[in-house]
């Protein structure tokens, strides 16, 4: 990342490409926090998604003949770090790597995602940058996306949000203590019945709370929506901005559920969710947020 940082520092233009896709949205947007915050000259070019092409199709992405193209490529499999070429241009893809977790220091296998990559290459251009830092909290939506959570759990995700909660970037709390969920994201889930333990989680202490998760969560138990760790992770661990509403996961599945289908809609939708999210730090219109 360090080299990578300074080839950017050193680069008269940068052109900076993703797919114009959710995952490309959240990691291209931390690389632009940190050129705005310092000053890098660079283009946009939000790319066609690739389920928006034939199957045989090459990658909709080029290198630009000029200046450093800085390709971010969150539809690509995870590659091995050995396999990495050395090229001209910057090329994110996910990268498999092992983590040691817990009192035993057990290994464990996952992959570092481009989101979380970007954000750490903006952490070196930019440190302490004031969009860098409006922008932080996000940078673990990249591996909730992924679908490393649809059958295990996955231990980089855990990791990142162990972090972001330690210094203090976010807060990480049962669902009960969230004020405003998205609904629809577990199905099975009573709304009403969540709002009664909402009322009165304070009060409970932990055997009466797990207690009444349990029976929350039974009738999810048996969709097929939603994997096991998933729906842990969506119980215990909802990621919480300052006084904000509505968890950071909750926002993701939001803006996924208005994502447009056509390509040319998509790259526009992509565009002006950047420039938002970019401008205010917040990832939902006004709309979105008291929907």
């Amino acid at each position: 990342m360090e080299s990578h940082g300074e080839a950017i520092k050193a680069a008269e233009m940068i052109h900076l490409t993703a797919p114009a896709t959710v995952d490309g949205v959240l990691a291209i947007g931390q690389l632009e926090a940190a050129f705005l915050d310092v000053g890098v000259r660079y283009r946009r070019r939000l790319f066609t998604p690739r389920h928006h092409l034939p199957r045989d199709a090459p990658p909709a992405w080029s290198v630009e003949a000029t200046g450093l193209t800085v390709v971010v490529d969150v539809e690509e499999a995870t590659w091995s770090i050995e396999d990495l070429a050395s090229t001209e241009h910057i090329h994110l893809v996910p990268l498999a790597t092992t983590v040691e977790m817990g009192a035993k220091h057990r290994t464990f296998s996952g992959a570092i995602d481009p989101v979380l990559q970007a954000a750490a290459l903006a952490a070196v251009i930019a440190p302490g940058g004031r969009r860098v830092r409006k922008l932080r909290p996000f940078i673990s939506l990249g591996l909730w996306s992924r679908s490393a959570l649809e059958t295990n759990m996955d231990p980089i995700h855990t990791t990142v949000l162990n972090h972001l909660k330690e210094e203090g970037t976010l807060r990480v709390v049962p669902l009960p203590e969230v004020p405003a969920p998205a609904t629809g994201m577990m199905p099975g889930l009573s709304g009403r019945q969540l709002k009664r333990l909402a009322k009165v989680w304070p009060t409970m202490d932990v055997d009466q709370r797990s207690m009444a998760i349990s029976e929350l969560l039974l009738p999810c138990l048996t969709e097929s929506e939603l994997s096991t760790p998933r729906l842990e992770e969506l119980t215990w661990h909802r990621m919480l901005v300052g006084d904000e509403h509505i968890d950071l996961a909750s926002q993701l599945h939001t803006v996924k559920q208005a994502w447009p289908e056509e390509a040319d809609a998509s790259r526009l939708y992509a565009s002006k969710l950047l420039d938002r999210w970019l401008g205010t730090g917040r990832f939902l219109t006004e709309g979105q947020a008291t929907d």
